[in-house]
């Protein structure tokens, strides 16, 4: 394994991990980390736009979202370690204050708005840098992945379709703004 290879798998554990540490922590205490999700125009929940992707209502909720976020957390490590961290960062800030903004009245939590904001910069970006491995990966998700894009719509009242429809948005505006000119 190179040694780029070894370095994008240390992230990918350390990123994933994370997730699992504080969904394992989340469940034996009850979902007590819970308080800290986002609660749309409410001054005090504005800080937790750092916390809610981290945060699930359940093991279904987190599993749901971990696998699909640790496979696009790989495709996004094709375009480097440093762009990975730049993307997430930035797609967790977007994101969040999206929701934030413009949400409704409840509790947004979940890796979803991650998910999709992962999607939609994969499946764009590759276009965009003009590299065939890349454009590979965005037919691949567009193709394998590309049914996932009605979560941006109303459906249930307890899943957060506005985290869905904003980490869409940001995905591809991040997308277009790491466009190669």
């Amino acid at each position: 394994m190179t040694e780029n290879k070894q370095t994008q798998l240390k992230y990918l554990s350390w990123f994933i991990g994370f997730f699992c540490l504080i969904e394992l922590v989340n469940l034996i205490s009850g979902r007590l980390l819970n308080q800290f999700s986002i609660l749309p125009r409410d001054l005090s929940s504005l800080a937790f736009i750092l916390s809610a992707p981290f945060l699930h209502a359940n093991l279904h909720h987190f599993l749901s979202n971990i696998i699909t976020l640790a496979v696009f957390a790989v495709l996004l490590l094709q375009y480097g370690n440093k762009h990975f961290i730049k993307v997430s960062i930035l797609l967790i800030l977007s994101t969040g204050i999206l929701v934030w903004l413009f949400g409704r009245q409840a509790y947004h939590l979940g890796a979803s708005g991650l998910v999709y904001g992962y999607f939609a910069y994969l499946v764009l970006a590759g276009w965009m840098q003009k590299r065939i491995l890349l454009m590979i990966i965005s037919v691949g998700v567009a193709f394998l992945y590309g049914g996932i894009i009605w979560g941006v719509l109303p459906s249930r009242p307890y899943i957060s379709w506005e985290s869905h429809l904003f980490g869409f948005i940001s995905g591809l505006a991040l997308a277009w703004l790491h466009r190669v000119k």
